[in-house]
C-alpha cells in the first residue's frame, strides 16, 4: 500500500490532458489520481479543452489551462503548435506557487523547458517518457541533422531529471542505451471504471462491426484494415468497419473508403471515453497497428487495453511487444501489417461472436494487469520520492 505524503506539491506541465481522449490524458489523469490519493497537491498547467468536451471532475488536481494552436486535426502537434505552449508554460512555470517536483510529457521541447524553470527553481523534475522521439524521426527517414539535433535535445531534455517513467520495458532498454539514468517502468493503464464489460452496448441491428477506436496517424497504419474489407466482405457481406476517433491519416481514410460499397465503412469523430466504451462493447472485434520500422516498435497502443476492458478481443497488426502480449495470454489476433494476413483476422472474429466468458476473461486480465489505478499509484510513488 502506498504511502500517505501529505503536503507534497506537485505540478504537471502538458500539453495535453483529460479530458482529451489520447494515451497521454489517461496516463497523466491516473497519475493526478494517484498522487492525490497518496495526500499530495496537484496542479496542471496545460491546455484550453478541445471541441466543447466537458472540464474533468474528477482527476484530483487544480486544472489551468491556456489556449493554444492545434492543427487541423486539432492536435496540439507540429513546430509552431509546440511553441505555442513551450514559451507560454515557461512563464507560467516560474509565477505558479513553488513546487517541490514538476512532472512533464513530451515532446522534448517541453521536456527542455521544465528543465530550465526547475533549474531556476531548484526543484527536481520528472519526464514521462512515452517513447523514442529521436528513434522515430530517424526511422521516418527525416535528414540526419534533424535526427541527431532532436536526438541531442531529447537526452538533454532527460539528462537532469530525477526520474525518468518509461511506458514499457523496451522503451526503457532503449533510453537506457541511451545514457538516461533513473529510468522506471510503468505500463500505460485504462480507467477500468469506465472501460468495462458491463453497461450499455451499440447495437447496429444485428450488423457485425470492427471497430478501429482512436488516433490513426501515419505511423499507425490503420488503412490496413480498410484495404482488407473486399476480402471480408466476400465471406461477411452484412460487416461493416467502424472508425472512431480523429488522426493526420483520417481524410487518407475516408478516401480509401469512397472506393467500398456504401455504408461498409463509417466514420465518427472523437467523443467522451464512455462513447467508445459503449462502440467497444459491440463490437466483434476492436482493432490496432503499427506500421513496423517506423520508429514505434517499441509502442503500446493504449486502445488496445481500453477495448480488452470492455471484453473485446483484439486483432492487432504489427510486430513488437503488443503482438507478443495478445499471442501469449491469447487476447485476440497478432498479425503481421499486411491486408491479406489482417482480413484473415477480421474473419474469423466476425465468425466466431463473442462469448461473455471470453469478454470476462480479458476483462478480468486488464483489470488484473492494466488498471489506471495500478499504474497511476506506481507513478504517483516514483513523483513523491523525486520529490523528497
Amino acid at each position: 500500500m502506498a504511502k500517505v505524503h501529505g503536503g507534497v506539491r506537485v505540478l504537471v506541465a502538458t500539453r495535453i490532458f483529460a479530458p482529451e481522449p489520447a494515451a497521454a490524458s489517461f496516463r497523466l489523469a491516473a497519475l493526478t489520481r494517484g498522487l492525490a490519493g497518496v495526500g499530495a497537491r496537484v496542479r496542471v498547467l496545460t491546455t484550453t479543452v478541445p471541441g466543447g468536451l466537458p472540464e474533468p471532475t474528477d482527476v484530483g488536481a487544480r486544472v489551468e489551462r491556456w489556449p493554444v494552436l492545434r492543427d487541423s486535426e486539432g492536435y496540439v502537434r507540429g513546430y509552431l503548435q509546440y511553441l505555442s505552449f513551450d514559451l507560454p508554460l515557461f512563464l507560467r512555470l516560474l509565477r505558479a506557487p513553488r513546487p517541490d517536483v514538476v512532472v512533464c510529457e513530451p515532446p522534448p521541447t517541453t521536456g527542455v523547458v521544465v528543465r530550465v524553470a526547475a533549474a531556476l527553481r531548484r526543484v527536481p523534475y520528472v519526464y514521462y517518457a512515452a517513447d523514442v522521439w529521436a528513434d522515430a524521426a530517424e526511422s521516418a527517414r527525416m535528414p540526419g541533422v534533424v535526427v541527431r539535433t532532436l536526438r541531442a535535445v531529447e537526452r538533454w531534455a532527460m539528462g537532469a531529471a530525477e526520474g525518468v517513467i518509461a511506458v514499457s520495458a523496451p522503451v526503457a532498454t532503449r533510453l537506457a542505451e541511451l545514457g538516461v539514468r533513473n529510468v522506471h517502468v510503468v505500463p500505460n493503464g485504462v480507467d477500468t471504471d469506465v472501460f468495462t464489460p458491463d453497461g450499455p452496448a451499440v447495437d447496429d441491428g444485428g450488423r457485425p462491426y470492427l471497430l478501429y477506436a482512436g488516433t490513426a496517424s501515419e505511423w499507425q497504419g490503420a488503412d490496413v484494415f480498410i484495404r482488407a474489407l473486399p476480402r471480408v466482405l466476400e465471406a461477411v457481406p452484412e460487416a461493416r468497419l467502424v472508425y472512431l476517433g480523429q488522426g493526420t491519416d483520417w481524410q487518407r481514410l475516408k478516401a480509401l473508403a469512397d472506393d467500398l460499397p456504401p455504408g461498409s465503412v463509417t466514420f465518427h469523430a472523437r467523443g467522451p471515453a464512455e462513447d467508445a466504451a459503449r462502440w467497444q462493447r459491440g463490437a466483434s472485434a476492436c482493432l490496432a497497428s503499427i506500421i513496423p520500422g517506423r520508429g514505434y516498435d517499441l509502442a503500446f497502443p493504449t486502445k488496445i487495453h481500453a477495448a480488452l476492458a470492455c471484453g473485446a478481443p483484439i486483432i492487432f497488426a504489427g510486430v513488437g511487444a503488443a503482438a507478443e502480449q495478445i499471442t501469449e495470454e491469447r487476447l485476440g489476433w497478432a498479425v503481421e501489417h499486411d491486408a491479406d494476413a489482417a482480413a484473415g483476422a477480421m474473419i474469423a472474429a466476425l465468425q466466431a461472436p463473442r462469448s461473455p466468458a471470453g469478454s470476462r476473461r480479458r476483462a478480468h486480465w486488464v483489470r488484473r494487469h492494466r488498471s489506471a489505478a495500478a499504474t497511476g499509484r506506481e507513478a504517483a510513488d516514483i513523483v513523491v520520492a523525486a520529490a523528497g
